[in-house]
């Protein structure tokens, strides 16, 4: 059985005002960096073994993906499809007000010139079928919040509640088995 590794990236100024960073350029905090270094530093302890770490174009993941690579000496690339959700309206806004909340359970809504969740499913199910294809490999994906929700669906059934609540902390890492 193939698998593969999901991480969100590391904090970001935004996720400590609760703002949604959604497609906007955010850094990571020094705690982000760190945690990123720590990410690294928990698979080698764990023994994670894998053959690429593929990685949102966003800086926020591209810097926790390079911390991560850097200390595992696992070789990473950018994945243009795992760049984050564009919420439209909604970024730079309160994560938790429920106006958004509500939002994120309206699949075909693209929020005023941001991306549908069905799309966003479209391009991440499309990269997970290639990666489950080449089952010879074992990845590990650094994204985002929403890139998690999507990939979490692909692996198991979810209501639009609870798709639209599910989420991981920064730098959590997730294994998937095919």
């Amino acid at each position: 059985m193939s698998h593969l590794y999901f991480i969100r990236h590391g904090q970001t100024v935004w996720n400590v005002e609760n703002k949604i960073c959604g497609a906007t350029d955010i850094p990571l905090t020094e705690l982000g960096h760190r945690q990123a270094i720590e990410t690294g530093q928990q698979i080698l302890r764990d023994h994670i073994a894998a053959d690429i770490i593929l990685f949102s174009p966003l800086i926020r993941a591209a810097d926790t993906a390079r911390h991560i690579s850097e200390i595992t000496g696992i070789p990473s690339r950018m994945e243009p499809r795992l760049i984050e959700q564009n919420f439209g309206k909604w970024e730079s806004t309160p994560r938790n007000s429920q106006a958004f909340k509500q939002a994120k359970e309206s699949f075909v809504c693209s929020n005023d010139g941001g991306e549908t969740h069905l799309r966003v499913a479209q391009r991440i199910y499309n990269l997970l079928d290639e990666i489950k294809a080449d089952h010879e490999k074992t990845y590990i994906l650094v994204a985002h919040n929403g890139i998690a929700r999507v990939v979490q669906s692909y692996f198991h059934d979810m209501t639009n509640t609870e798709y639209a609540a599910f989420g991981v902390e920064n730098c959590a890492l997730v294994r998937y088995d095919f």
